[in-house]
This record gives structure tokens, C-alpha cells and sequence, in this order.
């Protein structure tokens, strides 16, 4: 069975405590759920494939799919894309942490496979803004992350609603029933150009007065 923290109200010696044991599994190529703004998550070291996989297996992926990577602050980005524009970083310096995700094309360097064999050359990430996952982000460096709920349903309030078996993971972190909110807003980088792929959060009238020519696709 996974083991299991209470971080409803924790202490400080229960949150300190909580965050090693964190660690020490993703550190040994474990999985662990954990919750996020608005949703509990699956959570791993994004450069090992083995966790990766057991992540895509526990959603009900299908091959091809990229598992989203978060990471602790802005200015880690600079070490997953070959270049970001002073435009660019400006909008994750206002927005981060928080509900963006931002799709830019990754180092060919990078040794991870998120799911995709690095074909697509690109890579979705965040910086949440959840006091855990961010402390575990702290000294982790970047995590693969994927809602807990399987392909196609509703994201998981409620670890009640956990739809795998406890033994399929090592450890869950327990903040109790999440409140419902909006999805991030996804924008693509590229060198020319900011697009607008998903509308959530963050509204275009919050990001016009960084991006007045922003781009839409097939919203």
C-alpha cells in the first residue's frame, strides 16, 4: 500500500517531514500524487523513463502522449529551451506561479522521454502555485506531472475518487477535497511568434497588455 501524509493542517514538523519522504521517493524513481491548484496529480522525476512510463500506464495513455513537466521558478526555463525572447520571459515572470502552462521547444540536449520519444521536440511547463509540490520542486528539479484521474475523466477532487490501486504507487499527500477551478491557460512559444491554444485562468483581456498581437488557433 502507498504510504500516506496528512497535510490538511500540518504542522511544521509534519509538512518538513512529509516533503523529505517526498523526495526520497521521487529521488528513487518512484511515483507519488500529490495535489495541485485544482486537482491531485501524479508526480515524478522527469529524467527517469521508468517513472515517466509508470505514470502514462497509471493514466491510460496513449503512445505519442508528452506528460507536462513543472518546475520551480521562471529562470528554469532558460535551461529547457534554447531561447526565450525578453517578451517571453516577461510573461512568465508576471504569470508564474500559477495557472499557465507554456509550450516552447525543448534543448535537443535534454536526456528525458516524457512519452513521445522526444519527436515533437517541444515541452509543456508550468510553475504551480501550491506550497508543496513547490517546496518538493525546490530540490527536486523538474517533474513529469499528469492529472491522477484516467484519460478522459474529471479531475480527481477527491483522493476518495483515486481510480488506481494504492499498491500502484508509493506514496500519497493529502490535502483533502480540492475546490474545482478553471484549467490553465496554454500558450505556445515559438521564436516569432505567442499563440493562444486553450483559454483558462489566466483571460486574453489579462494577457493583451503583454502580447497585443497574440495569435489563436482553433479556439
Amino acid at each position: 500500500m502507498a504510504e500516506r501524509f496528512d497535510l490538511k493542517n500540518p504542522r511544521d514538523v509534519e509538512f518538513n517531514d512529509a516533503l523529505e519522504a517526498a523526495l526520497s521517493f521521487i529521488r528513487a524513481g518512484e511515483v507519488i500524487v500529490a495535489a495541485a491548484e485544482h486537482g491531485y496529480v501524479y508526480l515524478a522525476n522527469a529524467f527517469d523513463q521508468e517513472a515517466v512510463a509508470a505514470i502514462h500506464i497509471l493514466r491510460g495513455n496513449p503512445s505519442g502522449v508528452a506528460l507536462q513537466v513543472f518546475i520551480a521558478e521562471s529562470k528554469v526555463a532558460l535551461g529547457i529551451t534554447p531561447t526565450l525572447t525578453i517578451q517571453q520571459q516577461e510573461i512568465l515572470d508576471k504569470f508564474w506561479p500559477g495557472l499557465l502552462s507554456v509550450t516552447v521547444r525543448s534543448q535537443p540536449g535534454l536526456t528525458w522521454n516524457l512519452g513521445d520519444e522526444r519527436r515533437l521536440g517541444k515541452v509543456n511547463i508550468r510553475v504551480p502555485n501550491r506550497k508543496f509540490i513547490n517546496a518538493i520542486l525546490q530540490q527536486s528539479g523538474p517533474l513529469a506531472i499528469s492529472s491522477a484521474a484516467l484519460i478522459g475523466s474529471e479531475t480527481i477532487l477527491d483522493l476518495a475518487n483515486l481510480p488506481v490501486y494504492e499498491s500502484d504507487i508509493s506514496a500519497v499527500f493529502n490535502e483533502g477535497a480540492l475546490n474545482k477551478g478553471e484549467l490553465s491557460t496554454w500558450l505556445e512559444f515559438s521564436e516569432k511568434e505567442i499563440t493562444l491554444k486553450r483559454i483558462g485562468a489566466i483571460g486574453i483581456e489579462q494577457l493583451l497588455p503583454l502580447i497585443p498581437t497574440i495569435s489563436t488557433s482553433n479556439l
